[in-house]
């Protein structure tokens, strides 16, 4: 059963090693929405693109170009991602961009998640993200439970590096792209490239390709792994 969780106008967690993100008014709506495991539906469900299974899993990497976004509906939000866990498991530690269309308009930000805890958006003033940016994005395991989450605006030259606690499984890890709330924008095509895994390519893990849906229709349409496993595209169909 598709779940929905409610939008709210209030920012839902704040991170230990920062202050508290200071977020424009017309991107807060989203704030509580948590990028979720995808435990109840392993055929796709909202999220497109590939996750590795297996065990002892300690990075994850991928860059992409931010799209170019049209709202369908204040409803949408998306975000594409990196992370380990989270496929078939509780926990998702996690970073990426995401864009909300909660005010009409896309609005993009940085954020990361340890989920189950809430997710933490970073300051639009000093991380700011604008489509056409190309995003860098890693997740790595640092021992003793420790994951350090980065995320680079290359195109604007800033980084943010935080390492965070989870107990956590680590069976699996994903380049994603994901709506909380099952309603994609119009994203055109997303291109990932230099996606790896424990420092290899993403295909040499076998991954498992997903392609998002409701309702037993395809949201998006996420290509086969070029570029020696590398990369692929996710491309939007439908809302």
């Amino acid at each position: 059963m598709r779940r929905f969780l409610i939008r709210v106008a209030t920012l839902a967690a704040v991170a230990t090693t920062l202050a508290v993100p200071t977020a424009p008014a017309t991107a807060t709506a989203a704030q509580a929405l948590s990028f979720r495991p995808l435990s109840y539906n392993t055929n796709g469900y909202n999220w497109g693109g590939y996750a590795a299974t297996g065990s002892g899993f300690t990075s994850v990497s991928a860059t992409w170009t931010e799209p170019h976004v049209t709202c369908n509906s204040t409803d949408d939000l998306y975000a594409p991602w990196v992370g380990i866990d989270g496929y078939g498991s509780s926990s998702v530690e996690q970073t990426g961009v995401a864009t909300d269309c909660s005010s009409g308009s896309p609005v993009n930000q940085a954020w990361y998640e340890m989920y189950p805890a809430a997710p933490v958006y970073l300051s639009t003033g000093s991380y700011p993200v604008s489509a056409g940016d190309s995003i860098s994005a890693s997740v790595t395991y640092a021992g003793s439970n420790r994951y350090t989450l980065k995320l680079t605006d290359n195109s604007r030259g800033w980084t943010y590096t935080t390492t965070k606690s989870l107990t956590a499984q680590r069976t699996s890890a994903e380049v994603i792209i994901e709506s909380p709330t099952g309603s994609y924008p119009n994203f055109g095509t997303l291109s990932f490239t230099s996606a790896t895994v424990n420092g290899k390519s993403l295909g040499s893990y076998g991954p498992v390709a997903l392609d998002p849906s409701a309702n037993g229709t395809y949201e998006a349409r996420t290509s086969g792994l070029g570029s020696g496993g590398t990369s692929f595209t996710d491309t939007y169909l439908h809302q």
